[in-house]
């Protein structure tokens, strides 16, 4: 045995512990002292990002709107053709009203003759609109107009405008950097040419909130793709016109037929948190969403059509049986109903708020998924002495 050996054995007599018990203690001496040494660092850094990261977060989605930023211009869409003279309103309607009757049932919009000077198109779907617009003209320009011309002429602007569509959608993809898109949904981006929501126009809107979206992904290390995806078609429903729904409703349905990544899908679905976010990637999307809509003169509203809006959601609900009161939120997207608790039970509460908001979705267009909010409370007040 060398002296080195000699004098670890005699110190391992004297402490009455092995080396490697030694050993064990030092360490986990120097652990602890190291887990004080961490915890401070923790709560200094912890300290530190409380109080920055206001500062950041305002910078951050600062850059990223200003990256996003668009030329905004209200657009408010009535389809009005002005014509040279009253003789062509003739012409139009045809003997015994059969050539605006061909029109309208070929185009399926509303033909307007009242006002001196111009023919005014009536329609919801802004693709049908454009269509009888482009027909009009044409045979106004042709002047033979006779019910077998319509339809020859509104059939070749269908065409023209399919085309037009899908150009106009490869475009949007093509402007924020978005490949392999089915081309069904490029014909519908392609509608939001013709669509405005509060006369905001959809492709500037949807572009606008695709570009701050993704920014703002890169900012913080999120998806960009699926933020970006998600942006881009977070409004896709509103330009779904052969279904009843709201735009959130419908636009899930439309991506999940074409098989859309479920985090994009998940994204559309909670843009106006009707669910609860799914993902960052979502809550970005509802970010750069409220961004844009919420700019000074990005939207506009027709205030007297927004009061109306409101008070009729309310008194859908106040011609129920049992309902004291009722008050409508958020642009309408909340309905807070007051039942009679003396009328109604729980049980009844519930169906009733049900039927409230069914009653709702089929009378009115809400923007967004409505929520209905019964309150039901029994309350006794003794009079004071």
């Amino acid at each position: 045995m060398d002296d080195k050996a000699k004098y670890r054995k005699k110190l391992e007599e004297v402490s009455r512990i092995s080396l490697e018990e030694a050993k064990r203690q030092i360490l986990e001496e120097a652990r602890d002292e190291a887990k004080e040494d961490i915890a401070k660092i923790i709560r200094e850094a912890e300290e530190e990002a409380k109080a920055t990261a206001n500062i950041k977060s305002r910078e951050i989605l600062a850059d990223a709107l200003r990256h996003g930023a668009l030329d905004i211009i209200p657009e408010y869409t009535v389809s009005v053709i002005k014509i040279p003279d009253e003789d062509i309103k003739g012409r139009i309607i045809g003997k015994e009203g059969r050539n605006i009757r061909a029109f309208e049932t070929a185009t399926g919009v509303d033909v307007g003759l009242d006002e001196e000077g111009m023919i005014r198109l009536s329609s919801f779907d802004s693709v049908r609109r454009e269509i009888a617009r482009r027909a009009l003209e044409l045979l106004i320009k042709d002047t033979r107009i006779q019910p077998i011309r319509i339809e020859e002429v509104v059939e070749q602007q269908k065409k023209e405008v399919s085309r037009i569509l899908f150009e106009e959608g490869q475009k949007i993809a093509e402007e924020i950097g978005v490949l392999n898109i089915h081309p069904d949904l490029l014909s519908m981006l392609g509608r939001f040419k013709f669509r405005t929501s509060f006369g905001q126009n959809l492709v500037v809107h949807s572009l606008e909130v695709a570009k701050i979206a993704s920014h703002l992904a890169v900012e913080i290390g999120a998806n960009v793709e699926i933020a970006k995806l998600g942006a881009l078609f977070h409004d896709i429903g509103k330009v779904v016109s052969d279904k009843e729904g709201s735009h959130v409703q419908l636009g899930v349905e439309l991506l999940q037929k074409y098989k859309m990544p479920r985090e994009v899908i998940n994204a559309v679905a909670e843009h106006h948190e009707d669910k609860p976010f799914s993902s960052i990637e979502s809550v970005l999307v509802y970010i750069a969403d409220a961004a844009s809509g919420g700019r000074p003169g990005a939207r506009h509203e027709d205030v007297e059509g927004y009061v109306k809006r409101i008070r009729d959601m309310e008194e859908i609900a106040k011609g129920f049986n049992g309902v004291t009161d009722a008050f409508a939120f958020e642009a309408g997207r909340e309905l807070r109903v007051v039942m009679d608790p003396g009328k109604m039970d729980d049980i009844e509460t519930t169906i009733a708020a049900k039927r409230i908001k069914e009653e709702i979705d089929k009378k009115l267009i809400v923007p967004g998924v409505v929520r209905v909010t019964a309150i039901r409370e029994f309350r006794v007040s003794e009079p004071k002495e």
